[in-house]
């Protein structure tokens, strides 16, 4: 499932890139995280709880950030697992100055599997996205607090 979009964010690119290297800052904004731990430089642990229709689990992942370049791009690997599936993908993230905004540019590839896979693509794809909005709005207003 490909997800990309664009999201303009009342912040300096600075403190947008810092914001987003700040594991205890992220964690405010992604929906249903409970832990977020930097385990190694750029990798992370992290437990989220989440929900698609009647399907709702816990998962167990990974992330590793990879090609940075500050402030205006990085690629994240993502892959966790829990009693309702797995979750696999590849995301960038790209950041861009626009006066004292910034424009956040995604571009995402994640493959589900397990009972999770079974509510079928359209539903997932379109919770998929209120998540990603839900954690965009939620980022606008951390930001204007960090």
């Amino acid at each position: 499932m490909k997800m990309n979009g664009t999201y303009t964010l009342d912040a300096p690119v600075e403190k947008v890139w810092a914001f987003l290297m700040d594991p205890q800052a992220i964690a405010k904004v992604i929906p249903g995280c409970e832990t977020l731990q930097e385990v190694n430089p750029d990798t992370y642990n992290a437990t989220l709880k989440l929900g698609i229709a009647a399907i709702k689990g816990t998962y167990n992942g990974a992330v590793q950030l990879l090609d940075k370049t500050p402030p205006a791009h990085y690629r994240m690997l993502i892959d966790g697992s829990g009693t309702p599936g797995f979750v696999k993908g590849e995301a960038t993230v790209d950041l861009a100055p626009q006066d004292t905004q910034t424009v956040l540019t995604y571009d995402a590839d994640v493959q589900v599997g397990g009972l999770i896979a079974n509510v079928g693509q359209r539903m997932i794809g379109g919770v998929a996205r209120m998540i990603i909005n839900q954690a965009l709005k939620q980022l606008e207003e951390e930001l204007a607090q960090y």
